[in-house]
């Protein structure tokens, strides 16, 4: 019998593996939401009748609800499957980074304060890409890992 003809498996057969996303939590939206109506709120308590303490309170709420637009528009920041990685590019665009052209895939540690963060760092040879916990909503060495384990074997 040829080995075409041969097609029993477990599973399917040229089954390709599903896409996998990360994507920024929910909550965090909504709080960057509320922290910007919260700037607002005491922009007008203590402004005491001066425009710029105003206007500088308007102004960062403006600056925040539009991260929390962002995080509405574009919650998906990275998802990964056989062609390649996608990442987010500028606002809220998309960038497919094909396997052949990523060459390094790194979890940075980085003290600081009594704190340790930590950035996935994504080496696309022209470019580099960084996300942290609050934009995968993992940590970063679990997605690491899950990207290595999905990267085609060269």
């Amino acid at each position: 019998m040829p080995e075409s003809d041969c097609r029993w498996h477990a599973g399917r057969v040229n089954e390709t593996s599903p896409a996998q996303q990360w994507r920024v939590p929910s909550s965090l939206p909504a709080a960057k939401l509320a922290g910007a109506v919260l700037l607002v709120a005491l922009g007008l308590l203590f402004a005491d009748g001066d425009p710029v303490r105003l206007a500088v309170a308007v102004l960062a709420a403006a600056a925040l609800a539009g991260w929390a637009v962002r995080d509405l528009v574009a919650p998906v920041r990275l998802s990964v499957d056989p062609a390649g990685l996608t990442v987010i590019h500028g606002f809220a665009g998309r960038r497919l980074l094909p396997w052949s052209a990523v060459e390094a895939i790194a979890v940075d540690r980085r003290p600081r304060l009594g704190l340790t963060s930590e950035t996935l760092e994504i080496d696309a040879g022209n470019s580099l890409h960084l996300f942290g916990r609050y934009d995968l909503g993992a940590t970063p060495e679990e997605v690491a890992a899950a990207l290595r384990a999905a990267r085609p074997v060269r």
